[in-house]
């Protein structure tokens, strides 16, 4: 089975393959990803050389692109990873969002549509539980809550959400389709709160918090998060949507403050310098207040539940950074962006 995946080298996709690649060698894996500044191909490293996976680089908003390498490794399965992902970067410039998750998962839609005729293939489509809108102090996130985005960003992958729906229900495509909570841990691009924090605190900056620090995540370890992925590709009902949860939820401030008591044990660093760090500043626009995802049916229905806790894999993520601060301070350096381009674009 040949298995597309977009946006290998972000992320959750490359923890996916990371994980993946090794384990299931009778499956070949094409990897098509445009190398944004938040991919990193050295996050692939330990898989590059294997003989089950290839990588190609393609702009999924590049229609023509997409259908060349659909043509080229006809996938029977295709995991749609690939999105601009940062809230705050769609505030400031929404047009990017738009042209890569709403025109992008359209391109791979169409190909899919081409090049699998009467109901063959799959398209499971990797999303988010932003397009649900903010929560008060209770209730959860099911499949059937209704969409009330906040955001460019979260308004960008509702849409790509409608989309995928829609070329199930008019063309019969079949799909699959996750909501998942906020991932954290290993290869995570550092603008996100956690490995900004870690960084940040690391080299004695601010550690930057919104607002007072009262909003409230939903945490998934991204480990758990493939495993779930992989659970609703091969055992997941076509047409349905799956709610992934982590069941830890967590305000902000308490995310961070349990970072620098973590840095200040595995560092052997007094805590009190590192949370004399903590600076708050204004909030962002339209930042939502809470999330929470019910995540029952998967339980129920497939037998996923997380294996970490928070406490465990906030851990884990700190020891990560901890040991790969060459990772962190080639992508922060810009090293990593003149590797691409002598690599990459000036051939």
């Amino acid at each position: 089975m040949i298995i597309l995946v977009t946006g290998g080298a972000g992320f959750i996709g490359a923890n996916f393959l990371d994980h993946y690649v090794p384990r299931l060698p009778e499956h070949r894996f094409v990897n098509i990803d445009k190398l944004t500044y938040a991919a990193n191909l050295g996050s692939l490293a330990a898989i590059s050389g294997r003989d089950n996976y290839v990588f190609r680089r393609v702009d999924i908003a590049d229609a023509a692109a997409v259908d060349a390498a659909f043509d080229e490794f006809k996938p029977d399965v295709v995991i749609h990873f690939a999105a601009e992902s940062h809230v705050d970067r769609s505030i400031a410039g929404p047009r990017e969002f738009v042209r890569t998750n709403i025109e992008g998962t359209f391109n791979l839609l169409e190909s899919c549509r081409r090049i699998w005729p009467g109901g063959t293939g799959l398209f499971h489509h990797v999303s988010t539980d932003e397009v649900y809108g903010s929560l008060g102090d209770e209730g959860m996130f099911t499949e059937t809550t209704r969409y009330d985005p906040s955001s460019p960003y979260s308004a960008s992958k509702a849409a790509s959400d409608h989309l995928v729906r829609a070329y199930h229900r008019t063309f019969g495509l079949p799909v699959k389709l996750t909501n998942c909570s906020n991932n954290y841990g290993p290869l995570q691009f550092p603008e996100k709160l956690i490995p900004l924090m870690i960084s940040n605190a690391l080299d004695g900056k601010p550690l930057p918090v919104y607002g007072q620090g009262t909003n409230v995540r939903d945490w998934l370890y991204v480990q758990d998060h493939c495993e779930a992925i992989w659970t609703v590709v091969e055992h997941g009902r076509v047409g349905e949507t799956y709610n992934i949860g982590g069941n830890n939820e967590v305000r902000n401030i308490e995310v961070v403050k349990n970072l620098c008591r973590i840095l200040a044990e595995e560092t052997g660093k007094d805590v009190a310098p590192l949370e004399g760090l903590i600076t708050y500043v204004k909030d962002r626009p339209g930042h939502d207040l809470r999330y929470a995802i019910d995540a029952t049916k998967i339980r129920t229905e497939l037998g996923w539940s997380p294996k970490e806790t928070f406490a465990t894999g906030l851990r884990k993520t700190v020891r990560w950074y901890l040991d790969n601060r060459a990772w962190v301070d080639s992508v922060r350096t810009g090293a990593y962006r003149q590797w691409i381009e002598h690599n990459y674009e000036r051939r």
